[in-house]
């Protein structure tokens, strides 16, 4: 019985792009039609959207000082969203600019805290169907004060929620946004990770 298409059984053809042409060329992204050859040996046109990639923290408070962290969130405007939605800092990589550098600057930015430690969660795809634009999460903690600067077009206030908060946030629909909901579940397991093993 063949696998069929599903599974790709038998294809040998070498994928990827065979051509391209860029569309449009802006200040965060660039798209692109490209000639892709599929895992069958044909070949296909699909946009997509070029992204420099991004870093987001899960930035936590008192983790040695009781039994729950707080989770320093931001309620920003997002117009795709058409309205405030909850996240956590986060932003875009400059050139050359390594994650950890970025998730560092963009918690000092958005929320106006420096941390002392930091920690890789996972990397992930936010939305593979169209864009190659992967966020790199991380978990950062021994905060301080530092220096919040943001953008004419960001405007957004800072929130310190307990961990188990933000998780019943998740799970109630609340935090809609997905790098934030892939952070703070990732977040979550760290904690329980670690335990009474300290940081």
């Amino acid at each position: 019985m063949s696998a069929g298409r599903a599974g790709h059984s038998g294809h040998s053809a070498r994928t990827g792009r065979v051509a391209g042409e860029r569309v449009y060329t802006g200040r965060t992204i660039h798209v692109d039609v490209d000639q892709v050859r599929f895992p069958d040996g044909s070949v296909g046109a699909l946009e997509m959207v070029r992204h420099p990639g991004a870093a987001a923290v899960v930035a936590l408070d008192g983790v040695r000082d009781g039994p729950e962290p707080l989770v320093i969130l931001v309620r920003q405007y997002r117009y795709a969203a058409e309205g405030f939605i909850w996240e956590v800092p986060a932003g875009k990589l400059e050139p050359g600019e390594p994650p950890e550098a970025c998730a560092l600057r963009e918690l000092e930015e958005e929320a106006g805290l420096r941390a002392g430690r930091l920690q890789r969660l996972a990397s992930v795809y936010t939305t593979p169907g169209f864009t190659d634009e992967v966020i790199h999460l991380f978990v950062a903690w021994d905060l301080e004060p530092g220096r919040m600067s943001h953008e004419a077009s960001e405007f957004m206030d800072v929130h310190r929620l307990s961990l188990s908060r933000t998780i019943a946030m998740v799970a109630d629909g609340e935090i809609r946004d997905a790098k934030t909901i892939c952070a703070l579940t990732l977040a979550a397991r760290w904690v329980d990770r670690i335990g009474s093993c300290g940081v």
